[in-house]
């Protein structure tokens, strides 16, 4: 048996219903666990839950260490599950007459796939412009012919003046059923966008990926869509970028429903041709029919001076919403094409949802992240017709086009000596033809639902919400940390004076973040989900504009701080900043095409401008959290985008512009130079996840092979660099040198060590590793006799002190906590907020919007002085005075 399994919302209060279902992942103690079929799921009351279970990682022994667990659309959900691992029969049935036990079905042909999830049926054809080509509930088509959709404008001109658009739709490739049930189905769609003209010369472009995922008993499903930018950003602008539903009508005008949602739960709620408001009263039934979306009475129960006169009434034809940036939408109509648009209302932050719908059906779609991701963009069109068009765009053609090209000229930076120049002065690490974006992605999650007639308001709130805010279940901070994932953290204690106070400063950097991420509006298609690096006190802005200052792009791992802070605590925002976070970092500061792909761009003002491209940035140290915890398909396929990512050393040399020797270093198969801090933490990562999801056996003999080549090195991890056999996966281990870097420790690789000594015990690695921790911060004399010289580059002491903490606990060694604990406070004075930092009060700005005076804060202070917080107190915690 396992113990103490309890999941629970993340957001606390269970959710009155769940329109699609919910799928979570959870981790299991090693050697517990065979296989996820013997994974059950029981409500809070005991009752048995209908369920499907899948692995997603297994302990070296084999027994299973993550699952998938997901669970149907239900009209009543419990305020916690539990899950147990049981065996027996089958896990959508244990405990369940089979009357009771929803499901979803999956049928192939040889042209389509059906999916039936008992409430709604699509039909996804194998290949071809649609996504599915039909969406059904109760027998009536609701939608179909979805596609994707996009405009490409060839210039933007810097005066008055024409550019062209042209318009293309997404052509799907390839189709595979990745799940068949029984409570949860995948169908994931592949292709690319082809020109609408035949012969127009233009290529087609943007790669995509789009899942759909369906549950038993859901009257929604799920659409997550993922593209690559492939584009010449000297002359190719995405003007647009969408999907498209037809929406077939039947009913009378007045009987057709508009649904769009507006900020704060409030909706647009109107007729087609509207009853209300008029000079004549059609009746009071007529009129609240009409509001509340039900049929409205025979017409020879209205009043005539209405009934009569229907066809004076105008209908409206035509409905946008547009969400251009993150304070403020405009809703307008019109009667048709030709003529002239009417002002409805705006607002501030839409949800991002709207329907259509009349007496026999009715279609709607909620975008996920929606303002926060501006421009997006929401139409309808031939509402008045029969078969009219809903658009979720989620670049809405109304705003600037989309303009990637690099944000300057070079400024004659034509050698590395003048780049290292640059590099001097705005930290800005240029290099000819490296500002790049192709290659980079973008992920949206939408949500379709399928109605029998127009539901109640209130329901379509609901569903706003549901389609904003999925509703996810989470095992607790103490279940996860009693099974030993990811390495050494505590769950949240505040039992003595000093550990309080450390927790107020853990909470103060989240808020502080979540505050400045609202109050300098950091959202936006391409930067939702970043933070900035370091503040500009003179401007009282963030270094926005300062070379390398200004994006943060996982410099120094605040999205490790995040996870860490979620795992410790629980806290839904928290998780929700860092799965924006993990979107973001995943997809927009890493390549997934061309010559760098599976590599990352460090911190500029652009998120892809920097010239180093390096696997730091892309390591799966930040993205398998979001993962495990979640099972989330997109996130998996980026881990499997860098499996072989160490051959990235043999094209590109992460340093060039700084390598001693680079007269004489010519990257080869058998001797390339892989650091032993950043690079190698990253492969480690890399190899260890592919091993832990796959069983590779590459992964598994490069992770296992390289550790103990580490062990071997006369210096161990302060060699520095070790030369990287690509073909055999192994390190030169007759390589004597010392060299050590300030940022080796501070991008992953604290915890994925922290992870492999307990996981695969090899004793001469731990030995090179205690030996690193225990040095870094020692004395120079202790530096000395140890390894016989003292070690240079020595910074970032309060972010290092958990190194040395590492080794107090490993050794149980009471000088060397104190030692960390006396590093950890020195590195930030001491233990307050005006002095934990370097930190300055806020003055009163000059420019834009209001600035609360607060203190602030780096990007790298907060993520390591968090992470030493957070390490620390779970390994010397009791040393702390």
């Amino acid at each position: 048996m396992i113990e103490n399994t309890l999941v629970r919302w993340i957001d606390g209060d269970a959710p009155a219903q769940i329109s699609s279902g919910t799928t979570w992942g959870m981790p299991f103690p090693r050697g517990k666990v065979a296989e996820a079929a013997e994974l059950r799921v029981r409500d809070a009351d005991g009752n048995p839950t209908p369920s499907q279970a899948w692995p997603l990682a297994t302990w070296p022994d084999g027994s299973l260490k993550w699952a998938g667990l997901a669970i149907p659309a239900t009209d009543v959900s419990s305020e916690a599950y539990e899950v147990t691992a049981d065996g027996g029969s089958s896990p959508a049935q244990a405990g369940l007459p089979a009357s009771d036990v929803p499901s979803v079905t999956v049928t192939e042909t040889a042209e389509a796939f059906t999916v039936d999830t008992g409430a709604l049926q699509m039909v996804i054809n194998r290949s071809g412009s649609h996504l599915f080509s039909s969406l059904t509930r109760g027998g009536t088509e609701v939608a179909r012919d979805a596609r994707l959709v996009s405009l490409l404008q060839d210039s933007i001109p810097e005066e008055a003046g024409t550019a062209s658009r042209e318009a293309f739709t997404g052509m799907v490739t390839v189709v595979v059923l990745e799940q068949a049930g029984p409570v949860r189905a995948v169908v994931r769609l592949e292709g690319h966008h082809s020109p609408d003209t035949a012969g127009s010369g233009r290529r087609s472009w943007l790669p995509f990926v789009v899942r759909f995922y369906f549950y038993a008993n859901a009257r929604s499903v799920r659409m997550v869509h993922s593209f690559i930018w492939d584009g010449d950003a000297e002359q190719d602008f995405l003007a647009g970028l969408g999907v498209r539903f037809a929406v077939p009508l039947e009913a009378e005008l007045h009987d057709r429903h508009v649904r769009i949602a507006g900020a704060d739960g409030g909706f647009l709620v109107e007729g087609v041709r509207g009853l209300t408001g008029l000079r004549r009263d059609p009746g009071e039934e007529v009129r609240r029919s009409q509001v509340e979306g039900r049929p409205t009475p025979p017409l020879a129960e209205w009043n005539p001076e209405v009934s009569e006169r229907l066809h004076l009434i105008p209908a409206w034809n035509d409905y946008t919403l547009t969400q251009l940036s993150a304070d403020g939408f405009e809703l307008r109509k019109r009667t048709g094409a030709g003529h002239a648009w009417v002002g409805i209302s705006g607002g501030t932050r839409s949800a991002g949802f709207c329907s259509l719908s009349d007496t026999r059906g009715g279609f709607g779609v909620g975008i996920k992240d929606f303002w926060q991701s501006h421009p997006g963009q929401l139409d309808i069109r031939g509402a008045a017709t029969g078969e009219a068009s809903m658009t979720a765009w989620l670049y809405s053609p109304e705003a600037q086009p989309m303009d990637l090209r690099f944000y300057h000229d070079g400024l004659g930076q034509d050698t590395f000596e003048e780049q290292l120049e640059g590099l001097e002065i705005t930290y800005e690490d240029y290099e000819p033809g490296f500002g790049n974006a192709t290659g980079i992605a973008r992920t949206h999650e939408l949500t379709l639902f399928a109605y029998e007639g127009t539901p109640a308001t209130e329901s379509l709130a609901a569903d706003a919400h549901a389609a904003s805010t999925p509703a996810l279940l989470q095992a607790t901070p103490e279940y996860l940390h009693s099974v030993g994932v990811f390495g050494d953290w505590d769950p949240v204690d505040r039992s003595t004076p000093a550990r309080a106070e450390l927790e107020d400063h853990l909470d103060f950097l989240f808020d502080f973040y979540a505050g400045q991420v609202e109050q300098r509006r950091w959202y936006g298609f391409w930067n939702y989900g970043d933070v900035m690096h370091t503040y500009d006190h003179d401007r009282h802005v963030w270094r926005y504009d300062v070379g390398g200052y200004a994006w943060d792009n996982s410099e120094l791992s605040p999205d490790l701080w995040l996870w860490y802070s979620y795992l410790r605590s629980g806290r839904a925002d928290i998780f929700r900043f860092a799965e924006a976070m993990t979107r973001h970092t995943g997809e927009v500061d890493v390549y997934h095409l061309g010559p760098w792909k599976g590599l990352g761009s460090r911190h500029n003002v652009q998120h892809w401008g920097c010239s180093a491209k390096q696997l730091r940035i892309s390591t799966p140290a930040y993205r398998r959290f979001y993962y495990y915890l979640t099972a989330d398909e997109r996130t998996g396929d980026l881990l499997t985008e860098l499996v072989d990512s160490d051959q990235n050393f043999l094209g590109l040399d992460p340093v060039r512009k700084v390598r001693p020797d680079a007269d004489t270093y010519r990257p080869n198969r058998n001797a390339l130079g892989v650091g032993l801090g950043t690079d190698w933490g990253s492969l480690a990562a890399t190899w260890l996840t592919d091993w832990e999801r796959t069983g590779n056996p590459r992964s598994r003999d490069r992770l296992l092979g390289t550790m103990a080549d580490i062990g071997a090195l006369k210096y161990g991890f302060l060699t520095g660099e070790a030369l990287y056999d690509l073909d055999k996966g192994r390190f030169d281990t007759g390589r004597e040198l010392i060299q050590v870097s300030h940022l080796s420790a501070v991008f992953g690789l604290v915890e994925i060590c922290s992870e492999l000594v307990d996981l695969v015990p090899d004793p001469e690695f731990e030995r090179a590793w205690l030996q690193y921790c225990r040095l870094f911060l020692a004395t120079k004399e202790e530096q000395v006799e140890s390894v016989g010289q003292p070690l240079a580059g020595i910074y970032l002491t309060q972010a290092h002190s958990r190194l040395t903490a590492y080794a107090a606990a490993r050794l149980n060694d009471p000088e060397l906590a104190a030692r960390a604990w006396a590093s950890f406070a020195e590195g930030g004075e001491h233990l307050n907020h005006e002095s934990a930092f370097t930190l300055r009060k806020i003055e009163p700005p000059q420019v834009l919007l209001p600035v609360d005076e607060a203190p602030t804060v780096s990007t790298n202070d907060a993520s390591q002085f968090g992470l030493a917080v957070i390490q620390n107190l779970a390994l010397i915690g009791n040393h702390l005075h």
